[in-house]
């Protein structure tokens, strides 16, 4: 059996004297001492091209990754989901294409994330941390939808669906107005669908439901003197 000694100290990491500059969660860091087992990965700013190894996957203690301002090409390989640990993935100004992968729906360490400036398409993983990072992450993307990008869209959208269902809901009022104002008198309909409209409508619509009153008051008064008109003769 072999005996331990308990002198022996655990190995430490060691490192080596060198200068390198490293872009990291958008910030420029100058390392001077680089340990021999390192988990940042700096390749920005090169002229690489081709296709994102899928290899890189297998990097699971990787901490940092930038790739960006290259010449990158084809789809985000689904195996960098499995970098657990990393908390800053720039792949931003490459030529990549295709959709998000679904997996990076499990990089929950992520502090940065910026696709930005790629020819990406689909919808971004809904319910996952990447809703929480700002638009800018994703711009430069018109292919992509979804949130956080498609934010002022979804809310334009639903501002439009919410005026054309006002708008429905305005004339279904005019036509019940108008056929109360034929059972029960001209001036109770009018003046109850007056009352629906300046309530819960534009202004605007108020202004020509009152004139379309005025011209059908004074229509009708020119009516009923004529009438009596005729009966004088």
């Amino acid at each position: 059996m072999r005996t331990i000694d308990p002198l022996i100290e655990a190995p430490r990491y060691g490192h080596y004297q060198d200068t390198v500059a490293v872009v990291t969660k958008g910030l420029e860091l100058e390392v001077v001492k680089i340990l021999f087992l390192y988990t940042t990965i700096d390749l920005s700013n090169n002229k690489f091209e081709g296709h994102i190894p899928s290899i890189m996957g297998d990097l699971i203690a990787l901490c940092m990754m930038n790739l960006s301002h290259n010449g990158l090409q084809g789809h985000i390989p689904p195996s960098l989901g499995s970098l657990s640990s990393v908390e800053s993935l720039d792949l931003s100004n490459n030529h990549l294409v295709g959709e998000i992968p679904a997996q990076f729906a499990s990089l929950t360490s992520l502090e940065v994330f910026i696709l930005s400036y790629n020819h990406l398409e689909g919808c971004i993983p809904q319910g996952t941390q990447l809703q929480t990072f700002m638009s800018n992450s994703y711009k430069g993307n018109d292919g992509l939808r979804g949130l956080p990008i498609s934010k002022s869209y979804t809310n334009d959208t639903v501002s439009r669906l919410d005026d054309e269902e006002s708008n429905y809901e305005f004339l279904s009022d005019f036509w019940k107005g108008a056929l109360m104002g034929y059972g029960s008198g001209l001036c109770i309909g009018l003046s109850i669908l007056y009352f629906m409209i300046s309530t819960a409508k534009p202004m605007w619509l108020a202004r020509i439901i009152v004139e379309l009153e005025h011209k059908m008051m004074m229509g009708r008064r020119k009516k009923q003197r004529r009438q009596r008109n005729q009966k004088k003769k």
